[in-house]
């Protein structure tokens, strides 16, 4: 295979894997939230999009981008763990009917608060000094930045792991996953425990925007398409588990550069079509556990 065919190869293989970082950040989240809360939750994809906002004036404001990185998902989180207090627990021992349509709401709330202070223009995020220009790979070359958001997804998935499997929060939320009723009795704060999950998982939503800010193009709606990527990543790779969140943000990401080229007016069903395979074949998804 030569050059001026490997080379773009190479190129739309990596633009997959920055992609499929931005959406395992936003998926990772949503995946223990769900599996272990078992709360549906249609506002992370309108955090993910704060997040972004949030870190567009930040960087305005403090010209500095790290800095946004690091204060915005706190502010997010902070946020996250107020409305889990006050809106969402009281719907824990209700039905999905209830929490998808509190969520939905809630999603339009955070939309037409973004849309009313930053307005429905397209809006960018400049990229930091240290990550313009690109890197070279012998054959080709590839932006910076680009290459700065795979690095920091791999990075934050193995600590993610670490987290979850060698610290005891991490055993904690792994039992929560397992039987969040056998948690509360052995005297842990089960509600407690939601609410830093829920803050942490929208917290990781608010990252992603951050991250996604000199990636991708600001706009009202972005919230949409990431939500139902994620959802699909939560199904293809197995409900509470990051394991299955990483590998299906990878399938799903690959999918999405790929099908956006070569059939870019069928995209989105070139994904459904895996995600079907995919349960096809394994009905809990990639890594889920059978429930009995």
């Amino acid at each position: 295979m030569n050059a001026q065919i490997l080379s773009p190869l190479i190129i739309q293989i990596l633009n997959g894997l920055a992609f499929s970082m931005l959406l395992f950040l936003l998926a990772a989240g949503l995946s223990v939230i769900f599996g272990m809360m078992d709360f549906i939750n249609l506002a992370h994809g309108a955090f993910y999009m704060l997040g972004a906002y949030l870190g567009l004036t930040a960087t305005q404001r403090l010209g500095n981008f790290w800095v946004a990185l690091i204060v915005v998902p706190i502010i997010v989180a902070a946020l996250g763990f107020a409305l889990e207090k006050i809106l969402l627990r009281p719907l824990y021992k209700r039905g999905h009917l209830d929490q998808v349509l509190l969520t939905f709401g809630l999603a339009f709330v955070v939309t037409d608060m973004i849309r009313w202070i930053w307005g429905a223009d397209i809006r960018s995020v400049p990229q930091p000094p240290e990550l313009t220009g690109a890197i070279p790979l012998g054959i080709t070359a590839y932006p910076r930045y680009r290459g700065f958001v795979i690095v920091a997804g791999l990075v934050l998935a193995a600590a993610l792991w670490a987290i979850q499997a060698r610290t005891r929060i991490g055993a904690v939320i792994r039992a929560g996953v397992a039987d969040k009723e056998m948690v509360g009795g052995l005297g842990i704060n089960i509600s407690l425990v939601f609410a830093c999950v829920f803050a942490f998982g929208v917290g990781l939503a608010a990252l992603s925007g951050v991250i996604a800010g000199p990636f991708l193009s600001l706009a009202p709606g972005m919230d949409a398409e990431q939500l139902i990527l994620s959802l699909i990543v939560v199904v293809v790779g197995g409900m509470g588990t990051l394991k299955g969140a990483f590998w299906g943000s990878i399938v799903v990401g690959l999918a999405d550069t790929f099908g956006k080229i070569y059939v870019p007016d069928f995209s989105l069903m070139v994904i459904f079509a895996i995600m079907a395979a995919i349960l096809l074949v394994r009905p809990n998804g990639l890594f889920g556990r059978a429930v009995t």
